[in-house]
């Protein structure tokens, strides 16, 4: 299925969609809400915790599905919802991910909650036939109800208009009985073989899960903004007022131990005319599974439209109404449900699905909230802290319910989350997360900004001007070394050229530049810049990057063969240094990395130019990568007489010792005749990554500057020159700055 059909299908859908807020959201809901338990249930929900305590459950599971509901309308009247009902808006708000972790579980709950009202009828009708087996007239009622809705949502939803004034009789049949019974004392205490509150909570909640069914129908809405706010809320605020009306008038009527046994107690009370309460009981529990029957379908529907499950089951039949393959799944299982055995079996499991809907639902209204996401303007205003608290409630009341059921819940849905972010499913929607780790981003770097600054708390944020990428992978990946995860790695592409002539190619440029950094599996920010100048578009470029306390502290270039262009970087790393920001030039080499042998890193100290620490620090970094996890890296030095060779050594054992780097010292004395670069090329030939540090250059000496470190770049493998600047020069190894070594001529430093 491609997306062309997929988008046909969704504005078939919306052209089709006539159903308004009474019709559409409310006698769903309303019917769904006043099912079964209501009938079946209410009474042994008193009987085992006492009336005091089911009000407690009323109040409980009412205010969550009120938060949920309130949480709800914000969302959709932000938003254009969609087919799909919760998942859709889930989906839509928290990411395809995230939303099919959530959406499988829901499409099961609907799917149960058909096999949930099945059983209701299959236990009412034992009233009449003692005999009656509860799961093969449960597995006909499934399949009564799926050739229903087979003929559409629209000739299932009017035929519960005459089941609300049956169930409104029988309300009136159950008030007119209890009025008639002489009021019983409130029982307080335990009864013999009651169940705990929380078994008792779980098996209720269904009973206020029904807003899901007019959600559900979302894609069938004439105007979803406006009808799942008005129809959603009004049909929980009348089932509350029901149900509390029923709690307190059950409680009244008969004893606890009467309605722990008695599941119909309805009928008891009702005495003559218990024949009346009978078409609002079977309409409630017929209109409830035609309810859930026609949502399941329609969530699946999305979920295949979104790609999350085969296009297969998406498939249309001749002869049914609205989704075919879709339909005929939710039917198998709810049949398989039949299996848990009855009523009580198959609520818990419900409530938990539900729950978990409900829970996340409220979670994506607080955190739009919160995150402040200028697009999220709901009509209907309300406040965070009511959203949040919903999704609290929800998630605390699953673990009250049942640790182990809610760990199977979150391990189900982790897996499925996990499996869709492998399957990296792309969706051409927006979702909070952005607007979260935005708001947590701008959080952080203002708290960053008032925190003192510290050399133990330096990190190698570094800007890597790497031309271009893909001619350059080993440039890429030794910048990437450095990094090791622990900083911020900025590769930028300088065009030099009039920014009116190239600012239409830097989109495009861009985008090529980080497909060829994923390509390379390299973590890092890359960006397109157009400067009439690279020596002053790297300068501009290098003062204007990063934010509050993370900004580039290091530039880091290639090694050109041009002498030109090597005294012009030289030039620009003078400049840097004034501003505080070290350099880095790498040349890679021919770098092999599988060859087969322990690693070496080669750090040529000098002592008087002060960058030995971050010499020291990069290699041990470097070292930390898989690639170099099994390097021996060396501080080597180069001392002019003996005095200075052991104070040298020591000098650096010190060093080593207090800066808790894995690393050997090695300290020589000069050959007589023989010259620095002479020493280094034949201590280091067999090295597979040599770091040296760069001095100070004058103004005027780049290019013979250049033309000496270009020798050394000639004589080893990969070589990487290293100038240390900024406030922290010569104390990222500890918090005391470093000991200078003896005079000496070592590596590029001058004395």
């Amino acid at each position: 299925m491609n997306l062309g059909s997929i988008f046909r299908r969704r504005q078939q859908a919306q052209a089709g969609a006539k159903l308004g807020t009474f019709i559409g959201v409310f006698t769903p809901s309303i019917l769904t809400i006043l099912g079964v338990i209501l009938f079946l249930r209410t009474g042994w929900v008193v009987g085992n915790v006492g009336l005091p305590a089911a009000v407690v459950i009323v109040v409980i599971a009412n205010a969550v599905t009120l938060a949920t509901a309130l949480s709800l309308a914000a969302i959709a009247t932000n938003m254009r919802v969609g087919a799909g009902g919760a998942y859709y808006i889930i989906s839509r708000s928290l990411g395809v991910d995230i939303g099919a972790a959530i959406g499988i579980p829901l499409f099961l709950a609907q799917a149960f909650s058909v096999t949930l009202y099945a059983f209701g009828l299959a236990e009412s009708l034992q009233l009449i036939w003692p005999g009656t087996p509860q799961r093969p007239v449960a597995a006909l009622t499934v399949l009564i109800v799926a050739l229903l809705a087979a003929r559409g949502a629209n000739l299932a939803l009017k035929l519960q208009l005459p089941i609300m004034a049956g169930i409104g009789l029988s309300l009136a049949v159950l008030l007119a009985g209890v009025v008639r019974t002489v009021p019983q004392a409130v029982e307080i205490g335990p009864v013999a073989g009651a169940e705990p509150f929380w078994l008792v909570f779980a098996v209720f909640f269904p009973a206020v899960t029904g807003i899901m069914a007019g959600v559900s129908l979302s894609g069938d809405l004439r105007r979803p903004e406006r009808s799942i706010p008005l129809g959603t809320i009004a049909a929980v605020l009348v089932g509350f007022v029901v149900y509390l009306g029923v709690v307190i008038a059950l409680g009244l009527a008969a004893s606890r131990r009467e309605l722990i046994d008695d599941n119909l107690i309805w009928f008891t009370l009702a005495g003559g005319i218990s024949f009346l309460i009978f078409p609002g009981l079977w309409g409630a529990i017929f209109s409830s599974a035609v309810g859930s029957v026609l949502g399941a379908p329609r969530t699946l529907q999305a979920m295949v439209d979104d790609r999350v499950l085969p296009h297969q089951i998406g498939r249309s039949l001749p002869l049914i109404e609205g989704p075919g393959i879709p339909l005929l799944v939710s039917v198998a299982v709810a049949l398989g449900a039949v299996a848990l055995g009855d009523l009580n079996a198959v609520a818990p499991a419900l409530t938990m699905f539900f729950l978990t809907t409900y829970g996340m639902i409220n979670l994506v209204a607080g955190v739009e909230k919160i995150t402040g996401d200028p697009s999220f303007r709901p009509k209907l205003r309300i406040h965070w802290g009511i959203s949040l608290a919903g999704a609290f409630g929800c998630f605390w009341v699953m673990f009250l319910i049942s640790p182990a059921a809610l760990g199977v819940a979150v391990f189900f849905e982790v897996s499925v989350y996990l499996l869709m972010r492998r399957r990296a499913l792309v969706a051409p929607w927006g979702d909070l997360r952005r607007g979260a780790l935005m708001a947590l981003v701008r959080s952080t770097v203002l708290q960053l900004r008032r925190l003192p600054n510290d050399p133990r708390n330096w990190r190698p944020n570094i800007l890597l001007f790497a031309g271009d990428v893909a001619r350059r992978p080993n440039l890429v990946r030794f910048a990437s070394w450095l990094v090791q995860d622990r900083g911020i790695l900025t590769v930028a592409d300088l065009r030099v050229g009039p920014l009116h002539e190239l600012a239409p190619f830097v989109a495009g440029w861009e985008a090529e530049l980080n497909q060829a950094l994923e390509d390379l599996g390299v973590a890092a920010f890359g960006e397109v810049d157009v400067v009439e100048q690279f020596s002053q578009g790297a300068l501009t470029i290098t003062q204007a990057n990063g934010i509050a306390g993370i900004e580039s502290n290091t530039v880091m270039f290639g090694w050109t063969d041009k002498p030109e262009r090597r005294a012009e970087r030289l030039q620009v790393i003078e400049e840097l240094s004034a501003l505080g920001v070290s350099a880095v030039i790498c040349s890679p080499g021919s770098l092999d990395l599988l060859k087969q042998h322990r690693r070496r890193i080669d750090v040529w100290w000098g002592g008087l130019q002060a960058n030995g620490d971050m010499l020291t620090l990069f290699a041990h970094l470097l070292s930390l990568n898989p690639e170099w996890s099994d390097a021996a890296i060396t501080i080597k030095s180069i001392a002019t007489t003996d005095m200075m060779l052991e104070r040298n050594r020591i000098l650096l054992d010190k060093v080593i010792h207090s800066a808790r780097i894995s690393a050997e010292t090695a300290v020589m004395l000069r050959s007589p005749g023989k010259s620095v670069l002479e020493m280094i090329r034949e201590e280091s030939r067999d090295a597979d990554v040599v770091l040296l540090g760069l001095r100070r250059v004058e103004r005027g000496d780049e290019v013979a500057y250049a033309e000496r470190i270009s020798e050394f770049v000639e004589a080893l493998p990969a070589v990487l020159f290293v100038r240390s600047a900024g406030e922290f020069r010569g104390r990222l190894l500890g918090d005391q700055p470093e000991a200078p070594l003896a005079e000496q001529p070592a590596a590029t430093e001058s004395r």
